[in-house]
């Protein structure tokens, strides 16, 4: 396929690539998520410059489109990444705009709406015998990861207690695993998120992923057995699980909360923006109807709300937290909120190097990492700052796979080396706790 628009310029090429969502109306006959994606494309962009950027920043707010990656307006600038939603009847005015401006694109995908029917991972929910029947190399619904749950409870009483947290906005149980050896009552721990943004099914696979490993190579690894005898780890499956269910239900590319605001139509508050940390400042919006909206105030979202109560209750003992979302292929460390230095930065920093490493060591997939603010972009209210200013020393959110090409429609083929080459880099970050700081 051929790009599209002016030629590459050196310079140009080695940017990271921008995307574009764009919805162009199909007839269609598919009942998935009915049809409302049939004929949706998603466009590759590459912004030469930051005045082309301010130009894409302008049209984005006067078509009212729904940005993929980065997450906010605010963060369009050249070389960084981009996706976005254009509904029908923008899609022409957003075409004709990038034509007259030579502004460089690249069609990916010609129908979005295809592209889920191959590998949507809807299926209906499915009774579990055992846990090697199982299967951990496709997409569960919310159902099923909680009926997965009870049934670990149940038959590995020995490693796993689940409790419950709380409940959502909605009311559902806000399920957590407590995995680990009970050799005595207190030990280090790790928390473990996926989920907190709903149309991310990479991470709520990987943190599935992970409980299945620890319990079938407890024995037969002397890493996990160290890890599982020295330290408890808090797993949340799924952080947002009425996001979560309304991504499967109604809207596949849904990010937010599903709380109601009374003075607007628009539903949902972005569940990482929502941390008592420099709250609603850059990078967050006021507006209930941005994927980036804060929130009213700081803890609004009983999600969020249970899991801070949790934390500070046990902070004391939890010396790790781990964030998975997708997509970029980064792992970030503090701070999000601003441009500047943690305290602890040299062992950070050499747990997110090894940690890389080892996870570039199984198929040669490359992840940056650093700080949040400097190696993505600024954003505030998040919970992997809340967690860090909170007490906890080593915070870390994973981007997880890809970097655009697929995007949150991350192909379930890929599930199995995404949560391979992940777990070397988590059991990496694992050890470094038990380890004295180089």
């Amino acid at each position: 396929m051929k790009f599209l628009g002016k030629p590459r310029s050196q310079t140009a090429a080695s940017l990271p690539l921008c995307l574009l969502f764009l919805k162009i109306l199909q007839p269609g006959h598919s009942r998935l998520y009915s049809n409302r994606y049939a004929g949706d494309k998603v466009i590759r962009l590459i912004p030469n410059s930051e005045e082309e950027a301010y130009a894409l920043k302008k049209i984005c707010r006067q078509l009212k489109v729904d940005l993929w990656q980065p997450s906010s307006v605010s963060h369009v600038s050249e070389g960084i990444v981009t996706d976005v939603h254009v509904p029908q009847n923008g899609s022409r005015a957003l075409l004709a705009f990038l034509q007259e401006a030579n502004i460089l694109y690249k069609i990916l995908i010609e129908d979005l709406q295809k592209a889920l029917e191959q590998g949507s991972g809807l299926r209906p929910p499915r009774n579990r015998r055992s846990l090697s029947e199982y299967n951990y190399e496709v997409y569960h619904s919310l159902e099923e990861i909680q009926n997965w749950m009870q049934y670990l409870n149940n038959t590995h009483s020995g490693l796993i207690h689940m409790f419950s947290i709380g409940k959502s906005y909605e009311g559902r149980p806000l399920f957590v695993l407590k995995l680990g050896r009970r050799s005595r009552a207190y030990k280090n721990a790790v928390w473990i998120d996926c989920g907190i943004h709903a149309r991310e099914w990479i991470g709520p696979a990987f943190c599935q992923w992970f409980v299945k490993e620890a319990l079938l190579t407890y024995k037969s690894d002397p890493t996990m057995r160290k890890m599982m005898n020295h330290l408890y780890f808090y797993i949340m499956p799924v952080f947002n699980v009425d996001g979560y269910h309304f991504s499967w239900t109604n809207d596949r590319f849904w990010r937010k909360t599903r709380s109601r605001n009374s003075r607007f139509h628009c539903r949902g508050v972005d569940a990482n923006r929502n941390w008592k940390v420099k709250w609603c400042n850059e990078g967050a919006s006021m507006h209930p109807c941005d994927d980036t909206y804060c929130g009213p105030f700081p803890e609004s979202e009983p999600e969020v709300k249970a899991v801070a109560n949790f934390l500070r209750k046990h902070k004391k003992h939890i010396k790790a937290y781990l964030s998975f979302h997708a997509y970029a292929q980064m792992l970030l460390y503090p701070y999000s909120y601003k441009y500047a230095t943690i305290p602890n930065f040299s062992c950070v920093e050499s747990a997110a190097y090894k940690a890389v490493n080892a996870l570039r060591s199984v198929y040669g997939v490359r992840y940056r990492y650093g700080p949040a603010s400097s190696t993505l972009y600024v954003s505030s209210g998040s919970s992997m700052d809340w967690a860090y200013k909170t007490g906890i020393p080593y915070t870390f959110a994973f981007e997880l796979r890809d970097t655009g090409h697929f995007g949150f429609l991350l192909p379930e083929m890929l599930i199995q080396p995404t949560c391979t080459e992940t777990m070397l880099a988590v059991k990496n970050i694992a050890m470094h706790l038990l380890r004295k700081c180089p």
